[in-house]
This record gives C-alpha cells, structure tokens and sequence, in this order.
C-alpha cells in the first residue's frame, strides 16, 4: 500500500465516508435539543473536554509513554465522540437522542478544543522542532473533510428522506468497514514495530478505554440522571472517533507513530463497549 495513496486519497475518502453517515443521522432539532437536556449535555461535555483530556495526560505520564505515543493518546482523546456510539447506545437501550445532541455538539466544539489540547502535548511531550503544532489553516482543512459531508448528509435527511433512509445502512456499514480498513493500513505502514508499540501503548490505550466509559456511566448517575441518558453518555465518552484522531495524525501531524494510540484504542473500544452494553443491561434486568 503507497503511503501516498493511503494518506492523500483513502484516509479523507474514509472519513468523509464517516461524517457522511453522522449527518444522515442529524436534523436542526438535535443542536436545539441541548435546551431539553442542559444537566446531561453538560456533564457529557465537561467528561469529554475536561475530564479526559486530563485523565489520559496523567495515564500517558504514569505508563511512561514515549513522546510520539503520549501525543497521539492525547490526540485521541481530544477527539469527538463516534457515530459508532450511537448504534452502540441504541443495542444497550440508552438514550439515542442524547448520543446524537452529544455527537454534534461535541464535532462542533472540537473545532477549538482539539488543536489547543493537541498542542499542550506536543509543546510538553516533544521537544521544540520534533514535530510542527497544528496550524490553524490545517485545522480549517480537517474540519472542511468533516463539516462538508456531515452538512450533506443533514440536507439529505432534511430536504430528501427517502435518499437518506436508503443511504443511512449502507454509509454505516462502509463507515465500519473503512475504520477496519484504516486500522489496518495503519498497522501495515508501521509493521516493522507494530508489536513493540502494542505492547508499549496496549495497556494504557485499554485503561483509558475503560476509565472514559467508566467515567461517562457513573459521574451521570452521581448528579442522578436516568439509567438512559448515564448509558449514552458512556457510550459517547468511551467511543472515540478514531478515523478523525488517524486523519489529523497521518496528514497534519505527518507522524506514523502518533496514529498507533488512535488505532489500537479503535479495536479496544468495540469490545469494551459492547460488554459494557450487555452488563449495564444484565443489572437493569435484576
């Protein structure tokens, strides 16, 4: 695989692939919704630009990651909530309303936060020169991928339905598909030390997983929101977009290294997520 190729064509085409399928899922209503859920939307907001943010720097430093890999944790977990939460919320019986309202307002926010996190780390982690900060021209660039497919896919929903019920399947399916694809074309361009960085990153990409589900259950249930809502905000706060983390990586940040933590935290996350899913439905049943 041509790492120009990989970079240049299939990683925007993915990730547009993804933002498309996030808009198909979204109407005006869901921004207003915010005015319906003011506890809950904050809470998920201060656990996602906050509270992570300052979880993974300290788990980055306790793990001892390498600089690269610290970076590219924190890269992830400055990065939005996944379209995948959605579908996982929906499986576990939590409130996909309140994933959706989370998913696009945090895509909106992250247009200020991420750069401004991601570049705490590089100025702490990296010494001067090692890596170029992300310049906000770049940041306007990822945010044109991002912005331009999710507006289509809310004008198909908006002004034609039937196009948009049809697409709404597939685009999730490909969405899916190209996250695997992406992971692997990851691993295929660092295969040389993909083991070594596994096992450096492995344990703390999985403890982050966990305390940012963690974290998004139970500090809902804390302040006394319903079941529902605490597992939707778990969903949201534990399931990154890892295709937007590897994008800015790759082709803004132009780091290999950078895009492992995103990748192998994308792997983790499906399977924490869904045995998360069936436990917190496993203690509702009781």
């Amino acid at each position: 695989m041509e790492s120009n190729l990989f970079n240049v064509v299939l990683l925007p085409l993915a990730l547009g692939i993804v933002m498309l399928g996030l808009g198909l899922s979204l109407t005006l209503n869901d921004f207003k919704r915010v005015i319906n859920y003011p506890k809950a939307i904050l809470i998920g907001l201060i656990s996602q630009m906050l509270i992570l943010p300052g979880v993974c720097f300290f788990i980055a430093k306790s793990f001892g990651l390498s600089p690269e890999l610290a970076v590219g944790l924190m890269l992830l977990a400055a990065s939005p909530g996944g379209p995948t939460a959605n579908l996982y919320s929906h499986l576990s019986k939590g409130d996909v309303a309140l994933n959706i309202t989370l998913t696009a307002v945090n895509s909106l926010l992250t247009l200020f936060t991420l750069p401004f996190i991601v570049n705490f780390a590089i100025d702490y982690f990296l010494e001067s020169g090692q890596v170029i900060p992300m310049q906000f021209k770049k940041v306007m660039e990822v945010f044109i991928i991002v912005l331009v497919p999710v507006s289509i896919g809310m004008i198909l929903k908006s002004k034609y339905s039937n196009i948009s019920m049809k697409l709404d399947k597939p685009v999730k399916i490909l969405s899916a598909l190209f996250l695997v694809f992406i992971i692997t074309g990851v691993v295929y361009q660092e295969k040389e030390n993909i083991l070594s960085y596994f096992k450096m990153v492995g344990m703390a990409s999985l403890v982050f997983n966990l305390i940012s589900i963690g974290v998004g259950y139970y500090l809902p249930r804390i302040f006394r929101l319903e079941d529902k809502q605490a597992i939707a905000i778990g969903m949201e706060i534990g399931i990154h977009n890892g295709t937007l983390a590897i994008y800015i990586a790759l082709t803004v940040l132009g780091n290999g290294i950078m895009s492992i933590p995103p990748a192998i935290y994308s792997l983790i996350m499906f399977f924490t997520a869904a045995i998360f899913g069936f436990v917190v439905n496993v203690k509702r049943s009781k």
